[in-house]
């Protein structure tokens, strides 16, 4: 997919991304299991400096890695066996090593949140090969990352990528999958990561609320690195962010149309604009007493709001419906 090396100005300055930015990926697509585990719990995900198979009897031969390294470093790519799975994706063995492919980095791997279909759509890819390319590798960390959607390409591209996307530049790409954390971006033979966090400058549930897979977008580059190979994007970065002029475009008594976006205990969310959300507290809903604040508003209706307080700041706007109650 062809780039645009615009390097447009966003509306804010990218954030510093620590390793937690980028351990998302790996957070959601990693477990201790054996080769042959059914399936694994909520429990079983390890800290991420351990190994993957840090309970296997095997030893490691170092002269593996030393070779696997070379196959990375010239960007060659595998044919291997899937021997067993995860949660999280699936396992293969190079020589005397174990690797881990993500449920995110496999070619049509269905979008489900649903375990039990995860689970079966995994088990059908055991015993099948798989055209491979080394994305992540640490020895110190028994760690070896390998990805069939990175083996789409002819080698040396990812790499010439690399060196041409900058942080700051504007690119346009194709969504490629959607997990909870957030979306895989292709742009050209290497995928970057929009986190859920930088689709949009409001409160997103589920990437699948803002983007779809196979669509076409442009993106923000927040930070390129070209040793591990990894690029973050922003889509929300391409605006301007409603809440830094939040109290010179509204002000305290003023009316304002929204659509309430969630129900909780302690009241209602509305948006007002695009990444801009007020809370109704429960004691601004309506006068006299109700069970619940679904008794008073659902999601998805339509509302006029007095707008109680603004903290652009903070990110909070204080509503309230009582005003318009019968």
């Amino acid at each position: 997919m062809p780039t645009d090396s615009s390097r447009e100005y966003s509306a804010a300055p990218p954030p510093e991304l620590d390793e937690g930015y980028w351990r998302a990926l790996l957070d959601e697509n990693t477990s201790t299991d054996d080769a042959n585990s059914e399936a694994a719990s909520e429990d079983d995900f390890p800290d991420q400096n351990t190994s993957f198979f840090e309970n296997d009897d095997e030893p490691q031969s170092e002269s593996d890695w030393v070779l696997i390294r070379r196959l990375m470093e010239d960007d060659a790519a595998l044919d291997l066996s899937i021997t067993g799975y995860n949660r999280g994706g699936l396992l293969v063995e190079w020589r005397s090593l174990r690797g881990f492919i993500p449920a995110s980095q496999l070619v049509d791997f269905p979008v489900s949140s649903n375990s039990m279909q995860r689970q079966k759509a995994l088990t059908s890819r055991v015993g099948e090969m798989l055209h491979l390319r080394i994305i992540e590798l640490s020895e110190d960390q028994s760690r070896l990352i390998l990805s069939e959607r990175a083996a789409q390409v002819l080698p040396g591209e990812r790499a010439g990528l690399l060196s041409r996307i900058h942080p700051g530049d504007i690119v346009s790409g194709v969504v490629t999958n959607l997990c909870d954390f957030g979306a895989f971006v292709d742009l050209g033979g290497l995928e970057g990561l929009i986190h859920i966090s930088e689709l949009s400058w409001g409160r997103v549930g589920h990437p699948a609320e803002i983007i779809g897979r196979d669509q076409e977008v442009r993106v923000y580059v927040l930070d390129v690195q070209q040793d591990a190979g990894r690029i973050a994007l922003s889509i929300k970065r391409l605006h301007p962010d409603p809440w830094a002029t939040v109290q010179q475009r509204y002000h305290i008594g003023e009316t304002v149309h929204g659509v309430i976006t969630n129900v909780v205990d302690f009241g209602a969310f509305a948006r007002i604009e695009d990444g801009l959300e007020g809370l109704i507290h429960v004691s601004e809903l309506a006068e006299g007493h109700f069970l619940h604040p679904r008794n008073v508003v659902s999601e998805g209706q339509e509302i006029d709001a007095r707008i109680l307080s603004i903290d652009g700041r903070a990110r909070r706007l204080g509503l309230t419906l009582r005003a318009f109650s019968p």
